[in-house]
């Protein structure tokens, strides 16, 4: 559909760089998450006639991008890598170290969730459709993952 392809198009000028960082969480750097979001969005308008609008089309959008990503990581060969296989992490862990180790603690489905949430700025209802989770899950998992980094991070700090 055309109004897909023009909101598509809307998602990507407005929030590029939100995806850009986003993704490098999980590429592990800049350039190939801008050549994820690339391809993820040119996926996304070769495929606007199939987003079925039960969510928002930013998330749908977020879902492809994030396998375009998961395919850069691992390769051609992991086109039907799982969003479960996600290994997200800071970019630069060394501006942070306390909080890139607390977050490698997380367990990867709980780590997308907070890139998600606080790297992405997506809502709960976005997070859910990238996710294939209800906002009932978002809202948890969010939950746990606050109290294991405020956990570790205290007895980190002492």
């Amino acid at each position: 559909m055309e109004s897909h392809a023009a909101r598509i198009e809307q998602v990507y000028r407005e929030r590029y760089v939100g995806f850009r960082n986003a993704l490098a969480t999980v590429t592990g750097d800049r350039d190939s998450a801008r050549d994820a979001v690339q391809e993820g969005f040119a996926r996304a308008l070769r495929s606007a006639r199939g987003f079925r609008g039960d969510g928002p089309i930013e998330a749908w959008v977020w879902k492809i991008c994030l396998r375009s990503a998961l395919e850069l990581r691992g390769g051609r060969g992991s086109r039907h890598a799982s969003l479960d296989d996600v290994e997200a992490g800071l970019v630069e862990p060394r501006a942070d170290p306390m909080l890139a180790d607390a977050l490698r603690q997380l367990p990867a489905r709980r780590r997308l969730i907070v890139f998600l949430r606080y790297f992405a700025d997506l809502s709960y209802a976005e997070i859910a459709v990238a996710c294939d989770v209800s906002e009932g899950t978002v809202a948890a998992t969010l939950a746990q993952a606050r109290a294991s980094l405020a956990e570790h991070l205290q007895e980190v700090t002492g």
